[in-house]
């Protein structure tokens, strides 16, 4: 993986100042060289400049970016930053229309399939990807960004500029280029939080290629295009014939996904999802004499203070033994401290440049950063649940007739500590609900879907589009904070685009949550691992902790006069918060977001405006 960004204008010459722009691209590039921390390089054109931050992953010694290729007369650059799962076979055929090779990279592939079949050649990858093509000949700018939005894409337009990259702190490296808010971008991190809006980098001024787009960039102006998108359609297999197909797709899925020419290791839960991405993993590299190392990952003290809940129902450690002894791996058991957890927290936002999801994404930023000492690729099992249907949101009737997103029910938690005046200028339920209303409507439907067939299609429409978007947001920048490249198996297009059309009563079949993926697992689990139900990324249940964010709160926000998010707060109602017990089996965002993860999302708000100087318009 790797970090790119760079700028397009039309009308200015940038080799006429070389050193200023080629100094622009230098910082942007290093801004982010987390993300790729072995090479790095830039490109300065007379309309476009590119740069890029390298990790090594495929082809170490060849590919290099900026890549060029000249054709007809031109010089062509890609910066880009992923991997492509179909590389060997789109090579093929492209070699085969006589084009010629000068390295194994798959950013050649990508390159010279733009050269071949134009903008939209897109939907010939398989492969989550985000890069930028300066066409000289058309004279335009293409940006593009994989099917599922696994990796990110920022653009501004500055007076007529055109800037983009992997995070946004690089954008921020263009001169003049301030971090403003507005009410929109407040509301999206109050109200919708840490969700946001597809497409919204927040920021005001700052947007985002939505997944399954390319953007061109002309003299004529801006365009977004998208090249993919879920479409229903009756589902004419049978039971058998669905786990076969859903099998065959997952498989196929997990083995393109360990192409590396460095070696791989997994996240490993205990749960069916990383479990099965890790035992397909174990089982292909046995072939080669090879051992899988895998990670899982806790709390310190988990042991003494884990109480289970509906949300919660069992600790990871038994499960994770059973299966790092079935898989005969390479195991090693992580765990992150009170301390750490909290200190973390403003690295998440360092991270993210945003507000996130708190110690959730805290902790697994310094899991991550330990991984990382000792591998560069991770495959993980994230984002099976939003596609079989795994969250209990899925099950409850609650959530079938609540008519908003069913992670966040209720607002009032997030307007608990916030003063009337601010409540009065957010109208967060009238935000809340525009957003809501857009997204159920967008969802593709059948005319022969009942109203309960309908209803299962608008929540799952929901957490693909919201819900998953924040986790692979996470997922990614925790993982290439340290230069880790995460790889997600279960967001390959084609498993989307078949699941999706698969009856309720097959996906949870029997009543069962994810039957239909606990059936692809037969050949490849323990029964034990199979039939877990559902527990989701751990959180600490130290009281300590708690304790620990309730005084930061009080040190850097309320009894901090310059504190910023301080003007948006109700003291009292926020001092009752802090001195009240907190309810671990109630949910404030999806299904970890008790009262300490709200405490540290109110910190990473505060220190997230601290640290950007945000320029907040109240109007």
């Amino acid at each position: 993986m790797c970090g790119i960004s760079g700028f397009c204008d039309f009308h200015q010459d940038f080799t006429c100042h070389p050193g200023k722009f080629s100094g622009i691209l230098t910082r942007m590039h290093r801004l982010q060289s987390h993300r790729g921390p072995d090479d790095h390089g830039i490109y300065l054109a007379g309309h476009a400049g590119l740069s890029h931050a390298r990790l090594s992953v495929i082809d170490p010694d060849g590919g290099h970016q900026p890549m060029l290729k000249k054709s007809g007369g031109y010089t062509y650059a890609i910066v880009y930053n992923g991997e492509l799962y179909n590389t060997k076979e789109l090579r093929q055929e492209l070699s085969l229309l006589g084009n010629t090779f000068a390295t194994t990279s798959d950013t050649e592939v990508i390159l010279t399939a733009y050269l071949e079949y134009g903008a939209g050649f897109a939907s010939r990858l398989n492969g989550i990807f985000a890069f930028a093509i300066w066409d000289p000949a058309a004279c335009r700018l293409l940006l593009c960004r994989d099917r599922c939005g696994v990796k990110p894409l920022f653009y501004s337009l500055q007076d007529g500029t055109l800037l983009f990259a992997s995070e946004i702190k690089a954008l921020f490296a263009w001169p003049g280029m301030k971090a403003r808010l507005d009410r929109q971008g407040l509301n999206e991190i109050f109200g919708m939080g840490p969700a946001r809006t597809g497409g919204c980098g927040v920021f005001q001024g700052i947007c985002e290629i939505l997944p399954g787009n390319f953007a061109l960039y002309e003299n004529s102006g801006f365009s977004q295009h998208g090249y993919w998108k879920l479409e229903s359609r009756p589902h004419e297999d049978s039971y058998p014939t669905t786990v076969e197909k859903t099998t065959a797709l997952v498989l196929d899925s997990i083995r393109r996904q360990m192409v590396s020419d460095v070696p791989i290791c997994t996240f490993l839960s205990g749960g069916i999802d990383s479990s099965l991405v890790s035992a397909v993993c174990a089982s292909e590299l046995r072939k080669k004499g090879e051992r899988l190392c895998t990670f899982s990952f806790d709390f310190t003290g988990n042991q003494e203070n884990f109480k289970a809940n509906s949300f919660q129902p069992s600790q990871d450690r038994p499960y994770v033994e059973q299966m790092a002894a079935f898989l005969g791996s390479e195991h090693h058991y992580l765990e992150c401290t009170t301390s750490c957890q909290a200190d973390y927290l403003k690295q998440s936002v360092d991270a993210h440049d945003l507000p996130a999801m708190a110690d959730v994404d805290s902790s697994l930023l310094y899991f991550c950063s330990q991984v990382s000492l000792s591998h560069k690729v991770t495959l993980t099992g994230e984002c099976a649940d939003e596609i079989f249907g795994g969250y209990p949101w899925f099950h409850k009737e609650e959530c079938f007739l609540a008519r908003t997103f069913p992670w966040t029910m209720d607002l009032k938690a997030r307007q608990a500590l916030l003063n009337d005046d601010f409540l009065d200028y957010l109208n967060m339920e009238e935000y809340v609900a525009a957003r809501y209303e857009e997204s159920v409507n967008e969802t593709p439907r059948l005319p022969s879907d009942t109203p309960k067939e309908r209803r299962r299609r608008e929540i799952s429409w929901l957490n693909l589009k919201w819900f998953m978007q924040t986790l692979l947001n996470r997922m990614d920048r925790t993982s290439m904070y340290s230069g880790l490249e995460a790889r997600v198996p279960f967001a390959d297009h084609r498993i989307l685009e078949y699941v999706w059309n698969v009856p309720w009563d097959m996906k949870a079949r029997n009543g069962v949550a994810k039957a239909l993926l606990r059936e692809c697992g037969r050949d490849y689990l323990p029964n034990e691992i199979r039939h877990r139900r559902k527990s989701p990324y751990p959180k600490t249940y130290d009281k300590g902790y708690e304790a620990l964010l309730a005084g930061r709160v009080r040190e850097e926000i309320l009894h901090d006069p310059s504190s910023p998010v301080l003007p948006f707060l109700d003291r009292q109602k926020t001092e009752r918060f802090l001195n009240s017990p907190s309810d671990y089996g109630k949910p404030w965002y999806g299904q970890l977001m008790a009262a300490p993860q709200m405490m540290a999302y109110l910190l990473q708000i505060n220190y997230w405006l601290q640290k950007y100087q945000i320029k907040i318009s109240l109007k």
